[in-house]
């Protein structure tokens, strides 16, 4: 089977912070837009900025491996090199992580690098890496 790019839209509060963060923070290229969307490429995927004045973030939470991980929230399974250049990127933009980039999982079936931070909307993002791809759905 052959991985095709998912789409996700979602709601932001601000075009011109979402296109700097995503833009410029994420490195994700822009495409196409209007004046309340815009289209990124994030690692190969299809993500959508819509305005939504309105719309809150949920203050969700669920314990996993001793975190308070965001609910909802989206990402990219990176290889390990984008995940530590992704993770610098950040750290060198002073985004502040909800969890630090870290080794999920030690020693165990699954073991995963992750971070977890917000986009100025308050949306949870996650980014992981595992050292052997083999895991990612391993039980």
């Amino acid at each position: 089977m052959t991985l095709r790019p998912f789409h996700l839209a979602f709601p932001v509060h601000d075009i011109p912070a979402a296109r700097a963060f995503y833009g410029e923070v994420l490195g994700c290229p822009e495409g196409r837009s209007a004046e309340s969307w815009v289209d990124f490429d994030l690692f190969g995927h299809q993500i959508v900025a819509h305005l939504d004045p309105a719309a809150k973030p949920v203050a969700v939470a669920n314990p996993v491996d001793g975190h308070d991980v965001p609910v909802p929230h989206f990402g990219v399974v990176l290889d390990m090199a984008d995940w530590e250049k992704l993770a610098d990127r950040v750290k060198a933009a002073g985004i502040r992580f909800g969890i630090e980039p870290h080794v999920r999982f030690k020693g165990q079936v699954g073991e995963q690098a992750t971070m977890f931070f917000l986009d100025p909307s308050g949306n949870a993002l996650e980014f992981k890496a595992f050292a052997d791809d083999a895991m990612l759905f391993a039980t």
